[in-house]
């Protein structure tokens, strides 16, 4: 099955446990856009009420969660020349790993400390990877997952609102016009994002200040 038939088979049998499974791929280290997953399920869920949009979020979000787990305890496990090492071999190139995105990973997770989690989720191409550092660094579980949650759980609302609003605001029928119309335009609603909540953090540590 090649990755068009693959695309196809989800956007034709979407349910919690195809938008969970996915969104666990989509987490971890196998490349997979999250963008062929939550907005055709939302849009499917206003379309068909076959499935609840806020749940959609929910168990995609769960999702999200078991794959930053997977990435987390095998960075924690495996330390990092062993992660290093797998980034630059033959299996990690075909997950579209290498060196210098796990090295950006690390960066951005030394600069940014532990809020890094809930950032980096919301940044494409470190999102997937962010649970790397945090592992390497043995970063506590309760924040780990307390930042990972909201994260994942705002970049997964982004993207069932852009499904929402696709519903209302187009006459699209079909869950792979959705797919495509979302994936032009998730990357720069998620930018968009990550600066407000980035201000409004900034904002709040300034009133703490003063």
């Amino acid at each position: 099955m090649d990755t068009a038939e693959l695309f196809r088979w989800i956007l034709d049998n979407l349910d919690y446990w195809v938008v969970t499974f996915f969104m666990i791929i989509e987490s971890s280290f196998i490349p997979f856009p999250s963008e062929v997953v939550v907005p055709p399920a939302a849009w499917k869920a206003m379309a068909d009420g076959s499935m609840n949009i806020v749940l959609v979020v929910v168990f995609a979000t769960i999702g999200a969660n078991i794959g930053a787990l997977v990435n987390y305890y095998l960075a924690r496990w495996l330390g990092r020349p062993i992660v290093y090492r797998f980034a630059n071999s033959r299996i990690g190139h075909m997950c579209l790993l290498d060196e210098e995105k796990v090295r950006r990973a690390e960066e951005y997770f030394n600069h940014h400390g532990a809020a890094s989690t809930f950032f980096g989720r919301l940044i494409p191409g470190i999102r997937q990877l962010i649970s790397l550092p945090a592992g390497l660094a043995r970063m506590k579980m309760g924040p780990f997952l307390l930042y990972t949650t909201l994260g994942a759980g705002c970049w997964n609302i982004v993207l069932a609102l852009i499904g929402y609003f696709i519903y209302l605001w187009t006459p699209l029928k079909t869950t792979q016009d959705v797919y495509e119309l979302a994936t032009k335009y998730s990357h720069e609603i998620g930018y968009i994002i990550l600066g407000l909540a980035i201000f409004v953090v900034a904002f709040l540590i300034y009133k703490g200040r003063k």
